[in-house]
């Protein structure tokens, strides 16, 4: 194939694989073509936790037609027996001549399925569209890499840059479109993470809504150094339908904390920091320790600040409002991705109704796990 039809076949594998968001973590969201004489004859994505991968879906659907076919996938075939078969020993049963995968995988046991397909007489290469598929399966490479979450920032902001109208005021900054694009994010993370005086504010519920819903419903994360979250807020009162944890000083008051775990609110101390808040690290390790791959910050200032200001956030999601709050509303963080760049770089800008969308990723964070790649 030409090298622009092997960028399109590739192009493809990684639409298909978004099609699992939501859907498949702590598995990566992967999907393959198989492509013979030009044209792709098998296509198929990893749709589900515990469901066959993308690399056997496709070649399902090609059948014969696999034989001395080119294969396309987006992550480097598996080698081990999991919840699924290996890949490897499907793409040497179907007869591929040629595999072709955009990144490494970086986990064990599942890395080195490319040097087994090559073992078995297949061609391997590797790197197509390599930058595209880590932007894609970021938090998988990132826990695999880092063994601490990912870690996405989300904040609408008025066209002066301010989260509210004034302190404590609920205000609704984006349109529609926007939070239609909030809640898939929500629906592809493994945790929400707000601060207290987000909820006093604006009392959410914080779960997705919408398409697509997720296989699990995303834990939500809420940090309150000293257990002053009211038992009556909506968050607590949900907290038997959907699990929420909230984040305490070590020496937060007895009695608060007694009271929110009778409200069925799991209840997790960490360390503060030498200004008394709760220290952004320590959060996130509590948080690996759970098994956390993913944690999209939706509020308020200072939380922001503090995760930034640590270079605890790999990505920002910032939807800009068209309208002014003026001189007495709440300013957003200082510390955010601003046009001048300070390590991070703008990767899109698209419109969401009325609203501007600017998805922002660390330079090192990225440049990492693309070297790594």
């Amino acid at each position: 194939m030409s090298g622009s039809t092997e960028s399109e076949a590739m192009e493809r594998a990684v639409a298909l694989a978004a099609r699992g968001w939501g859907r498949v973590s702590p598995n990566p969201l992967v999907g393959a073509v198989v492509v013979k004489d030009g044209r792709i004859v098998g296509e198929g994505f990893h749709a589900e936790l515990g469901a066959a991968h993308a690399e056997v879906a496709a070649l399902a659907e090609a059948g014969e037609q696999a034989i001395d076919a080119t294969l396309y996938v987006t992550l480097e075939p598996c080698r081990h027996q999991g919840r699924t078969p290996p890949c490897t020993d499907a793409i040497i049963a179907a007869g591929i001549r040629h595999v072709s995968y955009a990144v490494s995988d970086p986990t064990q046991p599942a890395h080195g399925g490319a040097a087994e397909l090559q073992a078995a007489g297949i061609a391997v290469s590797r790197g197509l569209l390599a930058a595209d598929v880590v932007g894609l399966i970021a938090p998988f490479l990132w826990r695999a890499q880092t063994g601490r979450p990912f870690v996405s920032l989300k904040l609408a902001l008025s066209a002066d840059g301010a989260i509210a109208a004034g302190p404590g005021q609920r205000t609704t900054i984006s349109g529609p479109e926007s939070w239609g694009e909030v809640h898939r994010l929500r629906a592809g993370t493994d945790a929400i993470l707000v601060g207290r005086r987000t909820i006093e504010a604006d009392d959410p519920l914080l779960t997705p809504r919408g398409t697509p819903l997720p296989r699990a419903a995303p834990l939500r994360v809420v940090l309150d150094a000293d257990a002053h979250l009211d038992p009556a807020c909506t968050l607590v009162r949900s907290a038997g339908e959907t699990a929420v944890l909230a984040m305490t000083a070590r020496d937060a008051p007895s009695d608060r904390v007694r009271a929110l775990t009778s409200a069925g609110v799991e209840v997790l101390g960490v360390r503060r920091t030498d200004g008394g808040y709760l220290d952004p690290a320590a959060v996130l390790e509590r948080l690996a320790d759970r098994g956390v791959q993913s944690v999209l910050i939706e509020g308020g200032t200072r939380v922001a600040e503090s995760f930034l200001a640590a270079g605890l956030v790999e990505r920002y999601h910032e939807f800009r409002g068209p309208h002014r709050l003026g001189p007495d509303s709440v300013a957003g963080p200082t510390n955010a991705p601003r046009d001048r760049g300070d390590g991070w770089r703008l990767a899109s800008t698209t419109e969401t109704g009325t609203d501007m969308y600017r998805i922002w990723e660390r330079v090192a964070a990225f440049d990492a796990m693309l070297e790594a790649a």
